[in-house]
């Protein structure tokens, strides 16, 4: 008979902290933290550092299009647009359109899918256009399409699904 499994607990934000700073000083980098990046929403600021000029059209269908600028901050070894950095701007451009679709109602991400069709080099700009493909009671469904602004060439494409929070009542 096999010993039962540990129990694993959710660490706390400073052990959390000081792990990820023993991870990064085990590759070499030996640096702390800037004080921005102990904020509640240095995520979101990250993200939204690298969009700009957003716009939502609210038709019949919701759509939300930004510009994305390839810079050195956001690509990975071979200059080109990090891959991280790719999931997380289709999640925040899906959330967006599922807001502009659901309204204020509590939701979240339950899967994110993203192909890596072609790769955005350093120093060009990306369109990133993000619309409904199905908006029910319980869910929304959103794609995202990150095309080079000067050929319109498709580089990435992404899926995400939105659940809303049920509402109690009493």
């Amino acid at each position: 008979m096999s010993p039962p499994p540990e129990e694993r607990r959710k660490p706390t934000p400073a052990e959390s902290g000081e792990w990820t700073l023993r991870f990064l000083q085990a590759l070499g980098v030996d640096a702390t933290l800037p004080a921005s990046a102990e904020r509640p929403d240095a995520y979101s600021a990250l993200v939204r550092a690298l969009l700009s000029s957003a716009t939502v059209c609210s038709s019949p269908t919701p759509r939300v299009s930004c510009t994305l600028f390839v810079s050195s901050s956001a690509t990975n070894a071979y200059n080109t647009l990090h891959g991280g950095a790719v999931a997380a701007v289709a999640e925040a451009v899906g959330m967006a359109c599922a807001r502009a679709a659901a309204g204020d109602k509590e939701m979240f991400l339950g899967e994110l899918s993203t192909a890596y069709l072609s790769a955005a080099r350093l120093d060009t700009e990306v369109e990133v256009e993000g619309q409904i493909l199905r908006k029910g009671r319980s869910v929304v469904v959103t794609t995202v399409e990150f095309r080079l602004k000067d050929s319109k060439k498709l580089c990435y494409t992404s899926r995400a699904t939105f659940y809303i929070m049920p509402v109690a009542s009493l």
